[in-house]
This record gives C-alpha cells, sequence and structure tokens, in this order.
C-alpha cells in the first residue's frame, strides 16, 4: 500500500512550472495579480480570476489556513492506496482555497474550523505536494480516550 499520492503528477507546464519549482524547496507560492493587486489565485492560471489579464506574479505563502470542509475516504480508488485518509478544502489566510491532504491526527478527530500548516509530502521527481497538519494540538485531539 502507498500514501495515497498518484504515480504521476501533472509535469509543469509554461503556467505552473514556477509553482511547481518552489515546491522543490518546501516553499508554497501564490499568484498575484500586479492589475488588480493584492488578491492572490490558486491553482495558477494564465489569466487572473478577477480582471482577466495576463499581468501575473508570484508571492509566498506563510501556508497557515482552516479546514472549511474535509472527508474521510474509507474505500481506495486504487487498491494501492492505504485508507483511511483525508481530502480537505483548506482556506489560506491569504484567501485562496487548496484541495489537499490532511495529516498528522487520527481521521476522526479533524474538525471544520481546525487551524492547519503546510507540511510537505515529497515525489520521487523532487517535486513536493503541499499537505496539511494541525497548527495547535486542539482539545478534540485529548477526547479520543474519553
Amino acid at each position: 500500500m502507498t500514501d495515497g499520492f498518484p504515480p504521476e503528477v501533472p509535469a509543469p507546464d509554461e503556467v505552473t512550472a514556477p509553482w511547481w519549482e518552489a515546491t522543490r524547496e518546501h516553499r508554497l507560492i501564490l499568484q498575484t495579480c500586479t492589475r488588480c493587486s493584492p488578491g492572490t489565485q490558486h491553482p495558477p492560471r494564465a489569466l487572473c480570476v478577477r480582471c482577466g489579464r495576463g499581468d501575473l506574479g508570484w508571492v509566498g505563502s506563510e501556508g497557515l489556513g482552516t479546514v472549511d470542509s474535509f472527508t474521510v475516504v474509507h474505500r481506495a480508488p486504487r487498491p494501492d492506496l492505504t485508507v483511511p485518509y483525508v481530502i480537505a478544502r483548506v482556506r489560506l489566510i491569504e484567501g485562496v482555497v487548496l484541495l489537499t491532504r490532511l495529516r498528522g491526527r487520527e481521521p476522526d478527530r479533524w474538525r471544520v474550523g481546525d487551524r492547519v500548516r503546510v507540511a510537505w509530502a515529497d515525489l520521487g521527481d523532487g517535486r513536493a505536494l503541499p499537505v496539511f497538519v494541525p497548527d495547535a494540538p486542539s482539545s478534540h485531539d485529548t477526547e479520543k480516550g474519553s
């Protein structure tokens, strides 16, 4: 069984290459529009989602956010995946939402509203995928024995 990441992730292209390069250094970056700043967007796109222009740059993210939705996967879509695992929407403090994995806590201990920080799952080609772990212990981490 594997950790649940696809054997192949998409190859970088002219739009996503800077993002993938930053993941090699475990840096989370977000696109920003130089015309209608300070908005950020993710995933990387060729055009700004607000103004439709292509005047895009990159800014670093603190990698802090909040779980705004999640699901616990109990039935693997492939036979090589270890279950259960958690897929979540994490809203970063910069405002963008990432679809990601949650780690560092039993699947049934996650709650909407939990604060999280970025961690990294290294891929075989040197790139990495952002995953999120608890930013601080919460009261429901200690409820397990209750």
